[in-house]
């Protein structure tokens, strides 16, 4: 029996919308995943993006369990020698309030073209307010 593919073009692709406020990361980050994949559509295929569009609010108000707000270190390197640089988690929600969950996604999407791909649909923003608007988003909740 041959497996059915849909073609790119007639892929539904819908609009989602999360308030992340109260939510904890890591729970919230994988069911964007999935969202973002298109693991729950019967449609689903390992090779192709059938994922969808997320936009998340409140980026800044999500938690996280135990006390990883001052143990959960994010490592970054500049390329140069010793450029090794560091943040914990309460530091980067201060900052890069939105890093906080693109990180927590992006390691659970593929690590290749197709995932890069699957990310640029993620839109966070760390207020209550989104430019999407004109997608007419769904409320989705978690």
């Amino acid at each position: 029996m041959k497996t059915h593919l849909v073609p790119v073009n007639d892929i539904d692709r819908k609009w989602y919308v999360v308030d992340a406020e109260e939510l904890i990361l890591g729970r919230l980050a994988s069911e964007i995943a999935t969202r973002l994949r298109g693991k729950h559509k019967p449609i689903y295929s390992t090779f192709m993006d059938t994922g969808d569009f997320v936009v998340v609010l409140n980026a800044g108000k999500v938690k996280l369990t135990g006390n990883k707000w001052d143990d959960k270190v994010y490592y970054r390197h500049t390329g140069h020698m010793g450029g090794l640089k560091q943040e914990t988690a309460s530091e980067l929600r201060e900052s890069k309030p939105e890093e906080l969950i693109i990180r927590a996604v992006k390691g659970m999407l593929p690590k290749n073209s197709l995932g890069r791909k699957q990310l640029k649909k993620l839109k966070v923003y760390s207020g209550s307010e989104h430019p999407h608007a004109a997608q007419q988003p769904e409320a989705l909740k978690l």
